[in-house]
């Protein structure tokens, strides 16, 4: 018997392949096609049909998520009906600790009201250490004897501008015990840079020092007086109208 000729066997191939692909059965699997006249032959998966493969596909364009506008108001909702819901604008960590009686209720351009009901007046600058209430005069020991019985707030001001006051007016802070941790300085209507021998002599007795305008002064007096105890916390403080002020 004379084998196939090539022609015959294009012809088959051409055949074969027609119908495979004519018929309805036909899945995108690798099949197995055998011939009497050939050795098994893998016929590759069919590609899907593109009308256009051959154009280059338009990017699909990405529209932005649309957000909604802002609310009008910040209501919540119905307010709620829960015994555990928090009051926030009524909580007051410190409403149930009495108020010193050295707490500063006004500072006057001549003096303060404590919250005893005491009444510092003419000029006198104060000094609160461990509950107990002191009238201050620290321009009569201005430094290089510039101070007497009417002082301004110059003589407490060296030629570099800084706040400065001789050793003796923090007398009663080397001789109180236990001594305070922080000492509150109020410099008047203004706040000045502390001189660095003043802020060294106040160190040396293990008390820290903050300097402020003597509102906020007063302020933070109570504040931290209310909160760790007057024990812990001093103040000395001037008068605020000590700005161009003469004392009487």
């Amino acid at each position: 018997m004379q084998p196939p000729t090539p022609q015959l066997l294009r012809a088959l191939r051409r055949t074969i392949t027609r119908s495979i692909t004519s018929s309805p059965l036909t899945t995108p699997l690798t099949r197995a096609v055998s011939s009497p006249f050939s050795t098994p032959r893998i016929t590759p998966p069919l590609t899907p049909h593109r009308s256009n493969s051959n154009q280059s596909q338009t990017p699909v364009r990405m529209i932005p998520r649309a957000h909604g506008s802002k609310p009008a108001n910040h209501d919540r909702g119905p307010q709620s009906s829960e015994d555990t819901q928090t009051d926030f604008a009524a909580l007051d960590v410190l409403g149930n600790i009495p108020v010193p009686t050295t707490a500063v209720d006004a500072c006057l351009d001549s003096g303060f009201h404590l919250n005893s009901g005491l009444k510092i007046t003419g000029g006198d600058g104060v000094l609160l250490v461990g509950g107990e209430v002191f009238t201050w005069r620290p321009w009569k020991a201005a430094v290089g004897g510039k101070g007497g019985e009417k002082g301004k707030k110059a003589d407490m001001v060296n030629g570099k501008g800084q706040f400065e006051l001789d050793e003796q007016v923090w007398g009663v802070l080397g001789v109180v015990w236990p001594r305070p941790d922080i000492l509150i300085i109020g410099m008047g209507a203004h706040v000045m840079p502390l001189s660095p021998e003043t802020k060294r002599r106040i160190n040396s007795l293990g008390i820290r020092v903050d300097v402020l305008d003597t509102r906020n002064a007063a302020a933070q007096f109570n504040l931290l007086a209310t909160e760790r105890g007057v024990s812990e916390v001093a103040a000395a403080m001037i008068p605020i109208g000590w700005n161009g002020w003469e004392a009487r």
